[in-house]
This record gives structure tokens, C-alpha cells and sequence, in this order.
């Protein structure tokens, strides 16, 4: 029965089939290393932006919350401003310039 195995080994069949599974054995090994090396850049990439998705999200908070303060100032005050505003406009008093002269 070795002899049998050797023959197949020497034959040209037996050698394709040996390349067809050095080469399928050298494609799982390299797929196990990238996923080794993703799983590690991965865990640095975490480790590196945790704190900076923290703060990212803070000044989100941040920015919503001042946003609110403003349209709820904006909401409280616009009727005051825009009675003021109406008020100069239709407040006329009609007054002689200063510099104006009288040819006579």
C-alpha cells in the first residue's frame, strides 16, 4: 500500500494534488492571519477613539442643549423685539434737519 501512496506522490496527478492543498492550506493560514491582525487593529482603533467618541457625544449634548436655549430665547423674546421695532417705524415725528436753510 506505500508503494501505492509513493506512486501517486511521483505521478504528475499526485504532485497537482499536492500544490492543490499546499496552496489551500497556505490560503486558510493567511485568512486566520487577517483576521488575527483585524481583530488587533480593531481593538487598538477602540482603545485609541473610546475617549474621543465620549467627547464626541458630550459635545453633541452640548450643542443640542444651546441650540434649545436659543430657540426658547428666540420664542420669548421675538414678540417684545418685534413690538419695539414696529413701534420706531410707526412713531413718525417729523423734525427740520439740522442743516437745513431757508434761501429767503
Amino acid at each position: 500500500m506505500k508503494v501505492y501512496s509513493l506512486k501517486n506522490e511521483v505521478s504528475p496527478q499526485g504532485k497537482n494534488r499536492r500544490l492543490k492543498q499546499a496552496k489551500e492550506e497556505a490560503q486558510a493560514e493567511i485568512e486566520q492571519y487577517r483576521l488575527q491582525r483585524e481583530k488587533d487593529f480593531k481593538a487598538k482603533e477602540n482603545d485609541a477613539l473610546g475617549s474621543h467618541g465620549n467627547s464626541a457625544t458630550e459635545v453633541d449634548k452640548e450643542t443640542q442643549e444651546k441650540i434649545r436655549k436659543i430657540g426658547a430665547s428666540y420664542e420669548e423674546s421675538k414678540e417684545l423685539v418685534l413690538n419695539t421695532l414696529l413701534g420706531f417705524i410707526y412713531d413718525i415725528k417729523p423734525e427740520i434737519h439740522v442743516n437745513f436753510r431757508i434761501n429767503g
